[in-house]
Formats: C-alpha cells, structure tokens, sequence
C-alpha cells in the first residue's frame, strides 16, 4: 500500500527545486497537515529536507533505501502494486515461490534490503547485508514449453545489464551463462527456479531471482572472495540511488516479458556482444561437479545460448549447462 510519506518522498525526488506545500496539496489531493507530518517523519528518517517559509520544500539529500516511495519516483504508482519491498527476509525468490503458488499474478516481485539466507547457483549461498545490495524476485507465468524457457536465465542477464548501464553508464560483461562483471569482478549473479503443475506437468510459473552488489567494499567480502566479487559502485566509483536501480530493473523484466519470445534475436545479439567467453580459453566442468576440468576454447555462442567449446582435441561440443571457467577470471590461471 502506498502512503502519504511515499507520495512526499516520491514528488521531492523528482522536483529539481523547491515545490510548495500548496502545490503538493493541490497535486496529491492531501491536506497541508498531512504534507508537513510527512515530512517531519521522513526527516526522523534521514532525509535532509529543507523547508522554506516562500518556496516551500526541497530535497538535499537523502539515505540510500530500498523503498516504494523512492521507486514511486520512477514508476506509476499502478506498477508498484505488483511489487513488495522487505527490510529483510530469508530468500526473496522463497517468499515470491510461496507467493506463485498461492496464485500471485505475472510481474509480482519481491525485493528486500538483507537475505538472511540468500542463495546462488548450484547451492551456492549469496551474500545479501543490509544496505548493500538489491536482492531482487520476479514471477513469471509462460505459456511455453520446459525446452524454450531454459533460455530464460541468459535473457535476463541481457536485460540486468541494460538496467545497470540505464543508471550508471556502464555495461557489465556477461560470464556464460548468468553472471555479470565490472573490471572482471562479479557484480550480480541470477537464480532461476521452475514451479510445474502437478498433474499436467506444464510450467506453472518461474521465479528469477537477481542479487546485485550495489554498495559494498571490499572488506565487506569475506577475504576469499575479494579478488573475485566487487560492486557497481566501487568498480565505477560512482554512487547511484539503489531504488532508482531497482526500478529499472522492474522496466527491463517487464520489457523482456513482453518481448518472449518474438524478441530472440535482439536479446541473443546483445548477449553475444557482451559475453567475456568468447575467444577465451576456458575449463569445462559439468553441473555436478564432477570430473576433471576440461581446457579449451570458447567459440561462439549458439542459438539457444548454449555455449561452443573445441577441446584440446579437436572436437567441439555445445555446452548448455555446467561451470565454463574462464582464464584470468575467479582465481582461473
């Protein structure tokens, strides 16, 4: 539900100057009392508010929150129906799973500040503090078969990437298949999980989950990660509003929704542009793990965004899944 104080916070962002408590009044339809109660709590908050008798209110700064009020800046109050922001909670695309099965529509999302137990690929835990990260679950309700939505995963590294340089300028590098980096530092990583009807066997719904590292510093990785991980603006040394953020993530994966699948070629090209395997050498291991690594070379990638590897021998095989290593990156030499 969005509040007086989110209509406040919402109008102060996007006024670059001073707006009045009348115009306020007369645009929001809410009283003079309730702007100025508003604002005071959103002081107590940590907004620097500046209020003058003549011209009436002006942002000067504000905290870096995850926030309807905040993305209310950036998109229609309608759209933010569909979407819940957490101070913290145990896994965003748990609680968005919990939420497909209870019948929720396509485009709910959930977002939270703090993953208690956040998870990545293979099992794998994310690190999701407080203040950090946007930690981020979008439902999807496709109407299409288990072998076209295994693509998924890689369309939404294309869409991530374009929300990312949307706010900061840069485009992130795509690790086959779903990791994005800044100066080959892994900045987001994305879990996709398959909900099916029970008797039918049909896709009931997919969860996409995205972590993305926003704020953090190095000493905020534990120490064997620091030469792998990094964050947006640490790597660009620029700091965004990590609603603003979150927000164009909203539009991209609303955009790639409504582009499945006639809009193929437009996400495989933007992927092939900005995948960091192509022409690298790589170690292959399959999804279990097992195995010894196998070298090579990554070639292309495929029309189903499988990537293309020849092996040492010769040969050369089409990769839809497992962990494709790449020389120079994560600790790879």
């Amino acid at each position: 539900m969005i509040t007086t104080k989110d209509y406040v916070v919402s109008e102060l962002i996007k006024s670059d100057d001073y707006i009045s408590g009348e115009a306020l009044s007369s645009k929001l339809g809410i009283s003079r009392a309730a702007i100025n109660s508003a604002v005071k709590a959103l002081r107590l908050e940590g907004y620097d508010i500046e209020s003058s008798t003549r011209k009436g209110y002006s942002l000067k700064s504000n905290p870096d929150v995850l926030s309807v009020g905040e993305m209310l800046a950036y998109l229609p109050a309608e759209r933010l129906d569909k979407v819940i922001v957490l101070d913290e909670t145990d896994s965003t695309n748990k609680v968005l799973k919990d939420m497909g099965s209870d019948g929720a529509p396509e485009g709910t999302i959930v977002i939270a500040d703090c993953q208690l137990k956040g998870r990545g690929r293979l099992g794998r835990s994310f690190l999701s503090p407080h203040g950090k990260g946007i930690y981020f679950s979008y439902l999807v309700r496709p109407k299409s078969r288990i072998d076209e939505i295994s693509t998924i995963t890689a369309w939404t590294a294309v869409a991530i990437s374009n929300a990312i340089n949307n706010v900061f300028g840069v485009k992130p590098d795509i690790k086959w298949v779903n990791d994005l980096l800044i100066n080959k530092k892994k900045i987001c990583g994305i879990l996709t999980e398959l909900s099916l009807e029970t008797e039918s066997g049909h896709i009931d719904n997919i969860v996409i989950g995205i972590g993305i590292n926003v704020n953090h510093d190095p000493e905020d990785f534990p120490e064997e990660l620091r030469d792998i991980a990094s964050s947006i603006s640490f790597e660009c040394k620029k700091h965004e509003s990590r609603s603003k953020l979150a927000s164009e993530m909203v539009k991209e994966m609303d955009k790639l929704v409504e582009c499945w699948a006639d809009g193929k070629e437009i996400y495989l090209n933007q992927y092939r542009e900005n995948c960091i395997n192509i022409g690298r050498d790589v170690a292959c291991v399959n999804i279990h793990g097992e195995g010894n690594p196998r070298p090579g070379k990554a070639i292309g990638i495929n029309d189903d965004f499988s990537i293309r590897i020849e092996f040492e021998d010769g040969s050369v095989e089409n990769l839809s899944s497992g962990e494709v290593s790449v020389r120079g990156l994560y600790g790879y030499v």
